[in-house]
């Protein structure tokens, strides 16, 4: 966990969003501390997927501020989120299915032969694979060897690989923010337990985490801190020990006065 006295890891003030005449987003404010799990809940159209865009840089927001470990942010995009460490896992994962583990987790930034075979970009895959397994080892994660392709991989173990992926780019700086959109969408049990012990994981590590998703037994298992929006608001941000079922399904559904759930 951070620091008491440090600021949090990702932190948004006000932030609105306006599509034309629709207000997505009302005001909302945001934060995450590193080594906090946040689970950013909410109904369809309540406005959690348009606040994770604003925290990966894909869309601006027409009004308020975004801090990065407490220093704001100004032309935030997706390349700046990256550069600050913040790393973004889509729900469609991305990767390239025909490409390994490795080549997924090291894409963009492979390790070249030694001269004179770097000048023709040949790839030093047997180095390649020895720091995927590093890098992996320090996860926790031995789900595949490095050498396999993603398209034999389960879906737990895609969905892992690219958890893994956001974690390793931001091993060098020691620490960031990952966000994961709908995480163990379609997944079995035991892949979720699987995505649910690496995020447990990697919060131990010292990583902030916003984890949006509709997997309630998810969120309360892995959550130190939950933040439901309804109809672009946040009505409730709480402590998981604040909160049950019972009470996230009152704020999701607007039978819950806001003001007595926001602590």
């Amino acid at each position: 966990m951070a620091h008491p006295d440090s600021p949090p890891a990702l932190a948004l003030g006000g932030i609105a969003k306006h599509y034309g005449y629709v207000k997505a987003l009302d005001g909302v404010d945001f934060h995450v501390n590193a080594g906090e799990i946040v689970s950013l809940l909410g109904d369809n159209g309540a406005g959690k997927s348009t606040l994770l865009k604003v925290m990966s840089g894909a869309h601006a927001p027409s009004e308020g501020t975004i801090r990065i470990d407490g220093k704001l942010v100004t032309k935030y995009t997706p390349s700046v989120a990256s550069d600050l460490g913040v790393e973004m896992v889509y729900q469609d994962l991305a990767l390239v299915d025909t490409l390994d583990i490795s080549t997924n987790l090291q894409l963009g930034r492979e390790p070249l032969r030694p001269f004179p075979l770097s000048l023709f970009g040949f790839v030093d895959f047997g180095k390649m694979h020895k720091a995927t397994r590093t890098q992996l080892d320090k996860l926790g994660v031995r789900t595949a060897p490095p050498e396999r392709a993603v398209e034999m991989l389960s879906g737990g173990q895609r969905q892992v690989t690219a958890i893994s992926r956001a974690a390793v780019r931001l091993f060098e700086r020691g620490g960031g923010v990952i966000l994961m959109d709908e995480p163990t969408a379609a997944l079995g049990y035991e892949q979720t337990l699987m995505v649910e012990a690496l995020i447990k994981r990697m919060a131990a590590a010292g990583f902030a985490i916003v984890l949006v998703t509709h997997n309630l037994p998810l969120c309360l298992n892995v959550s130190d801190r939950i933040v439901v929006l309804n109809r672009g608001r946040k009505v409730a941000d709480v402590m998981r020990a604040q909160a049950d079922h019972n009470k996230i399904v009152s704020w999701i559904t607007g039978a819950d006065r806001a003001e007595e759930a926001v602590a």
